[in-house]
């Protein structure tokens, strides 16, 4: 009997070990090192560490991070927080509960021959802009600028651009929405110059947001089991991307291990890699609130059609990251 109960006291342990809570990760993008800290977790064996078996789901032209998260396809998502703004203030409580990305790595990208040298040279010009959220920060940015984005002389007209270069290599627009990790590198890889081009980033023109944070819907953070997975899932998603910046090509490489489109290159995205890092450095995974007010004081400064309204509250918690990092 003393046997017995020995063995089924083993097998209970065994079975509660294996019993990993699940957690699912819907991405921003298609598979790539933007994301490469989540990758790196999974791969060096950190989320295991913290007993959780996360699912990461890749994005895409057609996939919203806040539908599935509202539709319960995920328990968390990677989104931009002009984004994630906008959906909250529309009735989606969203809530950010960490922020790997300390910097934006978005801008413009222009012909030099245009004469753009300045963004009052965007008037009368067609500039290509990511819609899907995406837009905000650029719609903010002309508001503040005092130049209409319905086209004219006095005006910009906005080409809904789509996730490539190609509206600039082909002359339909004067400028591109890029990102300093991805789109640009793609232009410099058509055989463009970095002499013919002038480029615009947000961060220096002073209307950077936040990029890549992490939300969950706030209902879910008053279930403490829930909290106790967030607090383990940064906990384990930080280290990754902390081994990431360190080890660039190594986590490139995870990276690619895990497209399963095989669209991606090496030199991409160590390329890439090498430009997430500069994104993630000095980050430890809390929102630093002087960087969400920026945020929301140029949401806000939308003129007549700003994207969000009004200051907004409970939009953010350091809960999750207070208990990760201590």
């Amino acid at each position: 009997m003393k046997k017995l109960l020995l063995t089924a006291a083993a097998l209970a342990m065994a079975t509660a070990a294996q019993a990993a809570d699940e957690v699912k990760l819907q991405l921003q993008w298609v598979t790539q090192a933007q994301f490469a800290g989540y990758y790196v977790a999974l791969d060096q064996g950190f989320y295991e560490e913290e007993n959780l078996d996360v699912t990461i789901l890749p994005g895409g032209p057609d996939i919203a991070p806040p539908q599935v998260l509202a539709g319960g396809g995920a328990d968390a998502m990677l989104n931009w927080m002009p984004s994630a703004l906008a959906a909250r203030e529309k009735g989606l409580p969203v809530v950010n509960i960490a922020q790997p990305f300390k910097s934006s790595g978005l801008m413009l990208t222009c012909w030099k021959d245009t004469g753009i040298t300045s963004p009052q040279d965007f008037k009368g010009k067609t500039i290509g802009v990511w819609f899907f959220g995406n837009e905000y920060p650029f719609l903010s940015w002309m508001s503040q600028e005092g130049i209409p984005t319905d086209g004219g002389d006095d005006g910009v007209t906005v080409l809904k651009q789509g996730f490539n270069v190609d509206p600039l290599l082909q002359r339909q627009a004067d400028c591109i929405s890029t990102m300093t990790y991805n789109e640009f590198g793609q232009v410099l890889d058509s055989g463009v110059s970095e002499d013919e081009l002038v480029t615009f980033k947000y961060e220096e023109q002073g209307v950077a947001t936040l990029e890549d944070g992490i939300y969950v819907l706030e209902e879910n953070l008053a279930d403490p089991a829930f909290k106790d997975k967030m607090v383990r899932f940064v906990r384990a998603s930080m280290k990754g991307w902390k081994w990431a910046e360190e080890n660039r090509e190594e986590a490139a490489g995870i990276v690619l291990d895990n497209d399963e489109t095989g669209a991606q290159t090496e030199a991409h995205q160590v390329r890439m890699m090498g430009e997430i890092a500069k994104l993630t450095a000095g980050s430890n995974g809390a929102l630093d609130p002087a960087d969400f007010q920026r945020t929301v004081d140029t949401l806000l400064a939308g003129g007549s059609d700003p994207v969000i309204t009004k200051q907004p509250e409970g939009a953010w918690t350091h809960d999750i990251t207070d208990a990760a990092l201590n």
